[in-house]
């Protein structure tokens, strides 16, 4: 199935990593497993870098999914 089909757009769940406040790297995923593996993912590779932030957020509601590390 196309994202188009199922309703999701392919550039719905929209991932970026920080790095010292500065933007390192961002990705676009259709799907919401995906995207949250893939944020999973980034937290093992990047997560150890200097001032490192991950956010995951769906550009269709506008909400923010999951952040690395947590709000305090």
């Amino acid at each position: 199935m196309t994202p188009q089909t199922t309703g999701t757009a392919p550039e719905r769940y929209h991932l970026t990593l920080t790095a010292d406040g500065r933007p390192a790297m961002h990705g676009w995923w259709g799907r919401e497993t995906t995207a949250r593996r893939k944020f999973r993912d980034w937290v093992g590779e990047y997560g150890s870098a200097r001032g490192a932030r991950i956010t995951l957020v769906d550009e269709e509601t506008g909400e923010t999914l999951t952040t690395w590390p947590d709000e305090p």
